[in-house]
């Protein structure tokens, strides 16, 4: 089980339209394909991110900084991995402003994802077992959630009830609203409209993308206070994430953050100092697989649970191998993801508000050549 290659394939795909959040658009789909192939034959393939304006710096850690550490090393060694590319001190042409610095950690940690995630696609299928047994094989099924209601041109809040419609059709068991961008108030018409269309049961939670100041915050969660959210995630503006989700969750409403958290040293803060009740922390941005098992034993001691954001190829094993593991993440309109339905040569099913892990080793989803060919991208010299 030596490492004999690993390389990493920047793809980037041009949307139709514009997506609209709290606080970005979204114009583009990217994300990174890694491959890993071992001296057993095995060959590890692995897609993950949406990072558009540093994709090529992660690729070229992975391919010039990385690879040739591990090429060599035994697959199974995760965590001596880990540990070797965590410390590994990557020049990035920082100056020593702290916006730099963070910047520079965000993308390391991405490269290590990467790495991560593709090692544990290339051990479970040298094992022959999915990810999620290997990673505690808790439940076999997780709930499946739709996110939507973006702001878009020419879109009114009478095209939100069928878009939710649409939603319980394909038998997913909830969805989380985009809010943030319109007025507190015009979001709260909205989410009440979800909830009478959804229905009671219907799993509903609403993501700000960190837009709101604290009092706006507030003003959203009284206004929906009596419909029985799931969550508000990242409710408050990037700078308040301590004090002012503190404060937010004292009305009561469960409050979900941590995408913005590169490692489980950032995930730490929000749960001692009180200020989550979930985490999102995404695997394919902090740090990976390995890191992603830390934070959800570190937040299982405090009662928090863990959700994943997006990347549900990767989500669902590791939601599935952990006791306090809740929704994985889709974007059920193939404008908005196309990657998620062109990549993967097969879809996982879902049916009755859950997504099932699929039997293959590994992560279980094979990816399409052809779609890969089409739409990866040289990575410049540095």
């Amino acid at each position: 089980m030596k490492i004999k290659h690993i390389e990493a394939i920047p793809l980037v795909r041009k949307l139709e339209s514009i997506f609209q959040g709290g606080t970005y658009k979204i114009t583009s789909r990217n994300t990174i394909v890694t491959r890993v192939e071992l001296d057993n034959g095995v060959i590890g393939e692995t897609f993950g991110g949406d990072e558009d304006q540093y994709q090529f710096d992660v690729c070229r850690i992975v391919n010039d900084i990385f690879a040739p550490q591990l090429i060599g090393s035994d697959a199974r060694d995760v965590e001596a991995h880990w540990e070797r590319m965590w410390a590994t001190n990557i020049d990035l042409n920082n100056r020593g402003i702290h916006s730099l610095d963070v910047a520079k950690h965000c993308v390391h940690a991405q490269a290590i994802a990467a790495v991560d995630i593709v090692l544990w696609d290339a051990l479970g299928k040298s094992l022959k077992q999915p990810v999620y047994k290997l990673l505690g094989g808790f439940r076999d099924r997780v709930p499946v959630i739709a996110i939507g209601g973006y702001v878009m041109k020419g879109k009114t809040l009478a095209d939100l009830g069928p878009e939710i419609e649409y939603y319980k059709e394909q038998q997913i068991f909830g969805m989380k609203l985009k809010v943030g961008k319109l007025s507190v108030e015009e979001d709260i018409e909205r989410t009440r409209l979800a909830r009478k269309v959804g229905g009671p049961k219907f799993h509903l939670c609403t993501d700000s993308n960190q837009s709101w100041v604290v009092s706006d915050a507030m003003k959203f969660a009284r206004g929906v206070q009596d419909l029985n959210l799931a969550w508000l995630e990242e409710p408050v503006r990037w700078h308040d994430q301590i004090e002012g989700n503190a404060r937010v969750r004292t009305l009561g409403i469960p409050v979900n953050a941590g995408q913005g958290e590169c490692s489980r040293h950032g995930c730490r803060e929000l749960v001692v100092r009180g200020a989550v009740d979930i985490l999102n922390v995404d695997a394919t941005i902090a740090a990976g697989v390995t890191e992603w098992r830390r934070v959800a034993g570190m937040a299982h001691c405090f009662g928090v649970g863990m959700a994943h954001h997006e990347e549900p190829q990767v989500a669902l094993h590791l939601l599935a191998g952990v006791a306090n593991g809740l929704c994985v993440e889709i974007f059920p309109n193939y404008q908005r993801d196309p990657m998620w339905f062109d990549l993967p040569a097969k879809q996982p099913t879902v049916k009755d508000g859950f997504m099932h892990l699929p039997d293959a080793a590994g992560f279980g989803f094979p990816l399409r050549a052809d779609t890969i060919q089409q739409w990866r991208q040289a990575v410049p010299k540095s």
